[in-house]
């Protein structure tokens, strides 16, 4: 079946989907501001270009949307046209060489999906402070003390249907 729309209409359309900064980054990125934590945002010199990176102790965080990444992709693909099943295909593969080549640099790897930071922002959040805890200070050993706990002071005022609300 051809697309419905015009060429023109259709890169329009496309055109509008971000790449950078989307609405869960954002909160992803101000709840870990709040807990202390401070990154690196999309890094380029980096496999993957991270969403959010802590370089002293090599995490790198991605937060894919689960269309786009394809979550569960097996279970929806064959409802897909060939055009889709190919580009998310193809964004799979390209995500696996690229956690794959930063495991091989030493990085640890966390993906968050977005489906999760709509069902709860904080247990997000708890678990990449639990990360980032837990990483020893490669470019500085004589900081390899845990960050500090303010995790519940911070989620005390998000709320948990954040991500719904309008700007």
């Amino acid at each position: 079946m051809p697309d419905n729309l015009t060429p023109a209409q259709r890169s329009y359309c496309m055109s509008k989907i971000r790449v950078k900064n989307t609405k869960p980054e954002l909160l992803v990125q101000a709840a870990l501001h709040k807990c202390g934590l401070r990154f690196k945002k999309h890094v380029n010199n980096i496999p993957g270009n991270p969403d959010i990176v802590f370089p002293p102790i090599k995490l790198a965080v991605f937060i894919d949307g689960d269309f786009w990444h394809g979550y569960r992709f097996s279970e929806w693909a064959k409802n897909l046209k060939p055009f889709w099943r190919k580009k998310i295909s193809g964004n799979r593969l390209r995500d696996q060489r690229n956690f794959r080549k930063l495991r091989r640099m030493g990085w640890q790897v966390l993906r968050i999906w977005d489906h999760q930071i709509k069902r709860d922002l904080s247990i997000v959040i708890e678990k990449i402070v639990e990360k980032h805890k837990r990483r020893p200070n490669i470019l500085n050993p004589l900081k390899n003390k845990q960050a500090p706990d303010q995790l519940q002071k911070a989620m005390k005022n998000q709320s948990k249907n954040i991500y719904f609300q309008k700007n």
